[in-house]
């Protein structure tokens, strides 16, 4: 009788990891959630929660801050700092009002927080806000890689916050080899961030290209990443892109992530006259924006 019922939740419900060490919260939480059309998992503490996460990864979570051994900010930290399940939002539950305590929930990488005793109607709401956000912002992120790019997303201490599937396969690979792989990319990135770009020699002969984006939330910066064939093997086309002195100095400032008034002053012109020289770039590289010219700008400013 269960069978019909069933088997649509299997292809469209979104699911909700609850974790909390008192049963009557989870009790309550589990059947307000599922009364909405959520799929709901439970766990007591930070362990089952990681178990969990080793079944599925959820959409979304409820995770109580205080809880016995592991508390919720060191779960969260641990979450966030695992590239497969960094986007998952992590709303924090808790009964303290302190303010310190909240910002150790965002600092931790939490999106929002409630206050216990929880009122459902607004745990529902924030809840499916944040979802979404995370969603547009994941599928944004990873359109990137459609276009054969990958992105790396760097905190204020330097640290990868997200980075793309395609990201994280090349940069797997290219430091596969090195003592510390994590460790060692990490530092690669915040050289290209600090200096606007970098290459790596690749086994293959291609290069892996870094090239920050500017910002793209608070103190974090974006960086996008791209393969380069060899230097003898460098696309025709763009050995015979004639960019002039001037055009050639406006496409390496673009490809630094800068705008057009920070090249404007750089270079001593009008940021209308920069604007002019991107039109006449954009034509002789055959794109339409800012990001596709910087996207080859380090292959072709090498050829």
């Amino acid at each position: 009788m269960n069978d019909q019922p069933d088997a649509a939740p299997q292809i469209s419900q979104r699911v909700i990891l609850v974790v909390d060490d008192a049963l009557d919260t989870l009790r309550m939480l589990c059947d307000a959630l599922a009364a909405e059309g959520y799929a709901v998992l439970a766990a007591r503490d930070a362990e089952e929660a990681l178990q969990r996460f080793d079944l599925t990864v959820p959409d979304g979570v409820l995770l109580d801050a205080v809880m016995p051994g592991m508390d919720g900010f060191a779960l969260c930290r641990q979450l966030k700092a695992t590239p497969p399940w960094s986007h998952v939002p992590v709303v924090f539950m808790t009964g303290l009002s302190d303010t310190e305590q909240i910002l150790q929930g965002f600092a931790s990488g939490g999106v929002d927080y409630v206050v216990k005793p929880l009122r459902i109607p607004e745990v529902l709401a924030r809840l499916a806000t944040h979802m979404r956000n995370a969603q547009a912002t994941r599928l944004a992120r990873e359109a990137v890689d459609v276009a054969g790019l990958g992105v790396v997303v760097l905190d204020g201490q330097g640290r990868v916050a997200w980075r793309s599937p395609q990201a994280t396969r090349w940069l797997e690979t290219a430091f596969a080899r090195e003592e510390a792989p994590a460790e060692r990319a990490a530092a690669w990135l915040v050289q290209a961030r600090r200096e606007g770009a970098q290459t790596l020699p690749l086994a293959d002969g291609r290069q892996l290209l870094a090239r920050h984006m500017g910002a793209s939330g608070l103190a974090e910066s974006m960086l996008l990443l791209s393969h380069a064939q060899p230097e003898a093997a460098a696309p025709r086309h763009l050995q015979q892109v004639a960019l002039t002195p001037r055009e050639t100095e406006v496409l390496s400032w673009l490809s630094k992530g800068k705008t057009n008034r920070d090249i404007a002053d750089i270079l001593g012109m009008s940021p209308r006259t920069v604007n002019k020289h991107l039109e006449h770039i954009f034509e002789k590289l055959g794109v339409e924006t800012r990001t596709a010219a910087a996207a080859i700008a380090g292959q072709l400013l090498q050829v």
